[in-house]
């Protein structure tokens, strides 16, 4: 049995939610912001689109329309990175973009990502964000991957 976390402080109806009758599973929320759901798949998807009428009217942007997002890989461990990206991250949020970094468990390469409204001044920044993670821009995460296999095998 789980013991969900209850915030004595706030209105239970808003920690616990049942968006499905069909289901005895709740969704807790912890400081009205964090969802706990259940991992098993069947579950947490039937929930999450429950959940879904729920959370659309909160966002800024539901269809996110306007937003963009840029992929980096780089070849260097997340710590060899963040100096640098906490730099970017602070020379960038004034003009509401948010830099990510991403291990990719088992592989040669990271990710690190840009997301913002402003995509002129993202594109801006390819050269430096390439020059300062030793990466280069991608579609997809393995798109780098695939080339170093490539190079690997000749």
């Amino acid at each position: 049995m789980v013991k969900l976390p209850i915030d004595e402080s706030r209105d239970e109806s808003s920690q616990v939610f049942f968006v499905d009758d069909s289901l005895w599973v709740p969704i807790s929320v912890v400081n009205g912001n964090i969802h706990i759901l259940p991992g098993i798949p069947r579950l947490f998807t039937q929930l999450l689109d429950g959940l879904k009428p729920l959370l659309i009217p909160r966002l800024e942007n539901p269809e996110g329309k306007g937003v963009y997002r840029m992929l980096f890989s780089t070849p260097m461990a997340e710590s060899e990175v963040a100096g640098y990206l906490t730099k970017l991250a602070a020379e960038v949020e004034p003009n509401g973009v948010k830099v990510g970094s991403y291990p990719r468990w088992g592989r040669s390469r990271n990710s690190v990502t840009l997301v913002g409204k402003d995509k002129e001044y993202m594109e801006s920044l390819v050269p430096q964000i390439e020059k300062g993670v030793d990466g280069v821009r991608v579609e997809r995460e393995e798109d780098a991957d695939e080339s170093e296999d490539e190079a690997n095998v000749k």
